[in-house]
């Protein structure tokens, strides 16, 4: 009669031992069960008979890569285990390859490669070519090729590019890096898209009964009684940290700031208490466009407040999409809140503030009810006594705006 298999003792063990000392330790378990041994033992772990068969030989032998003054022990002897796929089906990942070559988009050149086709579609056209293969082990060499499924991104841009723009992004670079090494904060900011308040269409899917979607709204058109809203963000860079004014007026110059003097006041200042000097990355147009004089005006006013030294680097002209809010808490926050009808402005605000990463990031989300008027002008005399100093690197996309006390 076989005795009882230790089973918490096994368990115990397994975890500290490597490939050879398993085999050898279940087999020392096997034969101290007598007769029978080995098949209980197997049953107990799901380790196969052969694997136990072969580590009594190992117990009952001497085997250098088992001893414990050899310099460098062998998990396994010389040739064991499974020979890849590269080896047992020669020009497989060259076949793989050619798949691949009417299927990429982008720089072949590049450290990063994608493809669209899916790994099914690939298994049928392997397995036609005389490969066997599965598409979940299609997938791993993929990986390994330097292969992902991505979506697709708007990349190319509409006209000729500015001379100027490589060295812009290095000029932006150095600047950030500076500021952050000195400990002074850098964001990022922008307005997203604005957003139908209401029971809209939102693009994605989330998880739902079969057959039971959620009903919305046939058109597209803005409710009067609800209107838009303007998500208006901040991201702080070091901290990946993200800050939303969710508006319902109007996209301006004004607003922009009053975004960011919120930012400063409920997330800013608490984490640079001593700052002296504030960086913003901002696109070329828009409410804090590099030509807007109201945006200047509205950032003195800030700078007064504040008591900072605010120095302002823009993006050259078609190129937005480098700019680091668009892809580290805006297309996180759409991830969040897709497939969801956007039905109210608290909705819009808990969707936001609840936008997380694996990488940490945190975002808070406030609503901004105030009304801000189109058209508001800056005259010659205001323009005049903004406290402005423009770099001699484009002078248009860098400056500084210092209180005006200084």
């Amino acid at each position: 009669m076989v005795k009882e298999v230790p089973v918490d003792k096994i368990n115990k063990m397994l975890p500290l031992l490597n490939e050879a000392q398993k085999r050898v330790y279940l087999a020392s378990e096997a034969e101290a069960l007598g007769h029978g041994g080995i098949t209980a033992i197997s049953k107990a772990t799901g380790v196969s008979r052969v694997t136990i068969t072969n580590g009594i030989k190992d117990l009952n032998s001497e085997h250098p890569y088992l001893s414990q003054d050899a310099p460098s022990p062998r998990i396994r002897r010389e040739g064991g285990g499974r020979k890849p796929i590269e080896v047992t089906q020669p020009g497989i990942i060259e076949a793989l390859e050619s798949l691949m070559e009417n299927s990429t988009f982008g720089d072949p050149q590049g450290p990063l490669r994608w493809t669209t086709k899916s790994l099914r579609n690939l298994e049928a056209e392997m397995n036609a070519r005389g490969y066997k293969i599965k598409y979940r082990k299609i997938g791993y060499l993929l990986k390994d090729m330097g292969y992902s499924l991505q979506i697709n991104q708007k990349m190319n841009q509409v006209g000729s590019q500015h001379p100027d723009r490589d060295a812009q992004f290095r000029h932006i670079n150095e600047t950030a890096e500076e500021y952050m090494e000195n400990g002074f904060p850098v964001i990022s900011i922008d307005c997203k898209k604005k957003e139908n308040i209401g029971n809209f269409k939102n693009s994605g899917a989330e998880y739902a009964k079969k057959g039971n979607p959620v009903n919305v709204l046939e058109h597209d058109f803005p409710l009067p009684d609800k209107g838009k809203a303007a998500p208006y963000g901040v991201y702080d860079i070091a901290a990946n940290e993200g800050f939303v004014n969710v508006g319902v007026s109007s996209d301006t110059a004004q607003f922009a700031v009053n975004s960011i003097r919120s930012w400063w006041d409920e997330m800013g200042k608490p984490r640079y208490p001593e700052a002296t000097r504030l960086l913003i990355t901002a696109d070329g147009g828009g409410s804090n466009g590099s030509h807007s004089r109201l945006w200047k005006f509205e950032l003195q006013k800030f700078a007064d407040e504040s008591g900072l030294e605010i120095e302002v680097c823009h993006f050259p002209p078609g190129t937005s999409k480098w700019n680091k809010i668009e892809h580290r808490l805006f297309s996180q926050i759409t991830k969040n809140w897709r497939g969801r009808p956007l039905e109210t402005l608290e909705i819009i605000v808990n969707l936001i503030a609840s936008t997380t990463t694996d990488n940490g990031l945190v975002v808070r989300c406030k609503a901004d009810t105030a009304v801000y008027p189109k058209g508001t002008k800056v005259s010659d005399k205001e323009f005049a006594g903004i406290n402005l100093l423009r770099n001699e690197f484009h002078p248009d996309w860098n400056y500084v705006i210092r209180p005006s006390y200084e």
